[in-house]
Formats: C-alpha cells, sequence, structure tokens
C-alpha cells in the first residue's frame, strides 16, 4: 500500500499500545430483484499517540462487524512517522482523489488545528501542534489518505543528512 514512498517504515503492531478512532460509518446500499440490501463500511485510523499510525477500511452487513474489520486492517498498515518536537518537520501538501491536504508545522502550545478526518489522522499518530487546511473533496475517506499522503512525504533532518551522506550541520548550514 505504501510501496511509492521511499521513506515510508512499516511497523508490526505487537507490543505497541494502539488507540482505535472512527472517521466515519457509512450505510450503502446495493439494489438487488429482492429489494435493497443494507450494507456499513467504516474507516478507522489507529495510533499509538506517539508517531505510528496507521488507517483501515472494514464493510459488513452491520456496525460492530465492520468497525472491527477496519481496525484489523488498520492494524496491517502500521507506518511511522517523523515527529519533532510534538510538530511536523515541514510543511507538507498531499492529496488523494479530489481531497486535496495541506499540514504546516506551529509553534508549542497551538494545538491541533485541524478539522474532521485530518485532525482525527494527526492526534491519533501523536502531532500536538499543528496548522492545516483541506481543501477539494470532504469525502472521509480521500481526505484520510490524502492526510496519509502528506505525512509519509515527511523526512526528518537525520535521514536527509544520510540520504544525501552529508552531516546534519551541513543540512542546516550548507
Amino acid at each position: 500500500m505504501y510501496q511509492k514512498y521511499k521513506n515510508a517504515e512499516l511497523v508490526k503492531p505487537g507490543g505497541l499500545e494502539l488507540k482505535d478512532r472512527l472517521v466515519g460509518v457509512q450505510r450503502v446500499t446495493k439494489v438487488t430483484k429482492g429489494g435493497r440490501a443494507f450494507g456499513f463500511s467504516a474507516i478507522v485510523v489507529v495510533g499509538d499517540e506517539t508517531n505510528v499510525v496507521g488507517q483501515g477500511l472494514g464493510k459488513s452487513k452491520d456496525v460492530a462487524t465492520a468497525i472491527a474489520k477496519a481496525v484489523e486492517d488498520a492494524k496491517k498498515n502500521l507506518v511511522r512517522i517523523p515527529i519533532l518536537n510534538g510538530t511536523i518537520p515541514h510543511e507538507q501538501k498531499g492529496k488523494y482523489g479530489g481531497a486535496r491536504v495541506n499540514i504546516i508545522p506551529a509553534a508549542p502550545g497551538t494545538g491541533v488545528i485541524a478539522g474532521g478526518a485530518v485532525r482525527i489522522v494527526l492526534e491519533a499518530v501523536g502531532v500536538h501542534d499543528v496548522l492545516s487546511k483541506s481543501q477539494g473533496s470532504s469525502n472521509p475517506h480521500n481526505v484520510v489518505k490524502a492526510t496519509f499522503d502528506a505525512l509519509l512525504q515527511l523526512r526528518d533532518a537525520k535521514s536527509v543528512a544520510k540520504e544525501r551522506g552529508i552531516s546534519l550541520e551541513k543540512v542546516f548550514n550548507g
């Protein structure tokens, strides 16, 4: 799922205290010759609130099973996100489908200035101070994936220095 991100570090769920947060539950309808068949799809974000987060989708005929399936799916898609002093290392834009998300680092004490699905993802990953703007589609599925797109593109100074083969000081001072 995260193959296109070269710095995405996949994490195993063992030994982590993960908290799951429900982003949304949709009732979906399939019209058959016998009438309407109702089902539910749930999107869930799990995170340890330090720097590991994952998202999952579950579908079932009843809500509880859909949520349980979504949590299981989310645990299979855990990634580590670089966090620097309670905020993100740099500004980043993410997109998925029609959803666009812009996340910006903020000074300590700012809080999570984000709405809906973006807030849930940022709180689950453990970011305490961040500004964000969601544009385009407000579909929670796409907003969550756009937020993940932005988070997975984040790089901390150590990984940049290692990638370029230079010292940390040279990254900042040129």
